[in-house]
């Protein structure tokens, strides 16, 4: 048997950073996306968002990849934002790129915290600012030529 403990912070944004998930509907995509990952027999501890992106913070199976896991839960939720198309009318797609940044157990407060107030962070910076910082935390090198691709 293999022991693993995999805490990934995965943010996604909306195509071209569009506004285009509306805070007043954001818990039905969250529960959506709740259960999404208990099916792929992972455990969300948290999830949050703004009205051009998506945070959450999850413990990921051993048995799936970060990028087979965002890739599916894309594809699952641009389906299931389609089918919901009334209460997310201006919803297209999701852009190409994701972040996903891995976190210790000690570390878990912390994110948890952090995804709590979305809220407030974007109160002073962009989305793309709050990922740029993010990246340079994790001394991620940035391609400017894909930074901002969609």
């Amino acid at each position: 048997m293999s022991y693993t403990r995999l805490l990934y912070h995965i943010i996604f944004r909306t195509k071209y950073g569009s506004p285009t998930l509306p805070d007043e509907k954001s818990e039905q995509l969250y529960r959506y996306i709740w259960g999404f990952i208990k099916n792929h027999k992972s455990v969300l501890y948290r999830i949050n968002g703004m009205p051009d992106h998506v945070h959450i913070f999850v413990q990921l199976h051993a048995t799936i990849s970060v990028s087979e896991f965002v890739k599916k839960l894309k594809n699952a939720t641009h389906k299931w934002l389609d089918e919901n198309h009334d209460d997310f009318p201006d919803f297209h797609s999701w852009a190409a790129k994701y972040c996903a940044l891995t976190y210790s157990d000690k570390d878990k407060e912390m994110v948890i915290d952090y995804i709590k107030n979305q809220r407030k962070i974007h109160q002073t910076e962009s989305t793309l600012i709050e990922i740029r910082r993010l990246l340079s935390e994790h001394q991620i090198d940035i391609d400017e030529r894909y930074f901002d691709e969609d």
